[in-house]
C-alpha cells in the first residue's frame, strides 16, 4: 500500500465481506444508480455484447444477450457474481476486452479514481461506452452537519474526500475518454434517527474507510445522535441527502463526431447579434 493512498484496501474489503449476506436490504441506492444508468443505456442505440460490472456488488446487473464479467473488491461480492475480486484502480482484464463498462456505487471508494478510469477506457473496445454512477460532493451533508456539532473542538476525519460533478467531468476527460458529460441528481432519505441512517452505511459497505480514522467514542456517537435529531422535520425525521453523480464517456474511435475548429465558423458572432432588419 502507498502512503499516498487514503483509503485502506484491507478494510474495505472486509467491510464489503461483512456487508455481503444481507445487501440485498440495504440495495436501494445502488439500485437507483443501477436504474439510472440502465435509463442511459437504453437512449443508445446499438448492442452491447461483452460488458464489465465494475464494482459489482452481488452481480445484479442484467443486460439481455449481453455477456457479463463482473469485479468486485470483496471476496464475498465476487464470489456470488461469479466473477474476480480485484480493486477498480487494479482492473485485470487486457486491453480492449469489452464494449461497455458500467460501475455503480463504487468509484468513491477507490484510491486513485484517475487511474481507475484510464484503466476502465483502456479495457474498452474504441467506441466502446463507460457509464458510471457514485457518491458525490453534498453527500451526507446532514450526518457531517451533525459530527462537526458533536466534535467542535477537534474534528475528527470521518468523512471522506468527494468529487464534484464539474471535477468529475474533467477526470473523463484526463482519463482519455471522448464525448465526456457528467450529470448529478439528489436523493432525498428521511430518518427517524442516527442509528438508523448507520445502520444503512453499514449495510452497504458505506462506513468510514480512510486509512487515518480515528476511532468512535461513545460521548461523541451521543452528541452526533442529539445534533442529527435536531435537524428533523416537524413529523420528527432527518433528511439526509445523497447526490449521486453520474458519468457517461466514450473510448476514442475515428468515427465519432470532433469538436468544429477554432476559426472554422461561417460567420461571426457579432453578425449573429446583429438586429435583424
Amino acid at each position: 500500500m502507498s502512503d499516498s493512498e487514503i483509503f485502506a484496501r484491507a478494510r474495505r474489503r472486509l467491510r464489503r465481506d461483512r456487508a455481503a449476506p444481507g445487501f440485498g436490504d440495504f440495495a436501494f441506492l445502488r439500485d437507483h444508480m443501477l436504474e439510472g444508468l440502465l435509463e442511459r443505456l437504453d437512449a443508445v442505440k446499438r448492442e452491447f455484447r461483452d460488458v464489465l460490472d465494475l464494482g459489482s456488488f452481488a452481480g445484479d446487473l442484467a443486460i439481455p444477450g449481453a455477456r457479463i464479467a463482473h469485479l468486485d473488491a470483496g471476496f464475498r461480492f465476487a464470489k456470488a457474481a461469479g466473477g474476480v475480486q480485484a480493486d477498480e484502480d487494479r482492473i485485470p482484464f487486457a486491453d480492449a476486452s469489452f464494449d461497455l463498462v458500467i460501475a455503480a456505487g463504487t468509484l468513491d471508494q477507490v484510491n486513485d479514481v484517475p487511474g481507475a478510469l484510464t484503466l476502465t477506457r483502456r479495457v474498452l473496445r474504441p467506441d466502446g461506452l463507460f457509464l458510471g454512477a457514485f457518491l458525490g460532493a453534498g453527500t451526507l451533508a446532514t450526518l457531517r452537519g451533525a459530527f462537526l456539532a458533536a466534535e467542535t473542538d477537534r474534528p475528527a476525519a470521518r468523512f471522506h474526500p468527494q468529487i464534484d460533478v464539474r471535477s468529475a467531468g474533467d477526470l473523463l476527460s484526463r482519463a482519455g475518454f471522448a464525448l465526456p458529460v457528467s450529470d448529478v441528481e439528489t436523493l432525498t432519505v428521511r430518518y427517524a434517527g442516527l442509528p438508523n441512517l448507520l445502520r444503512d452505511l453499514r449495510g452497504m459497505a458505506g462506513t468510514n474507510l480512510l486509512r487515518d480514522a480515528s476511532p468512535l467514542r461513545r460521548e461523541t456517537l451521543f452528541a452526533a445522535a442529539q445534533a442529527f435529531a435536531g435537524r428533523a422535520d416537524p413529523d420528527g425525521r432527518v433528511p439526509e441527502r445523497f447526490e449521486i453523480v453520474y458519468l457517461t464517456g466514450w473510448a476514442p474511435d475515428p468515427s465519432q463526431p470532433k469538436p468544429a475548429r477554432p476559426g472554422s465558423a461561417t460567420s461571426s458572432l457579432a453578425e449573429a447579434l446583429k438586429p435583424k432588419g
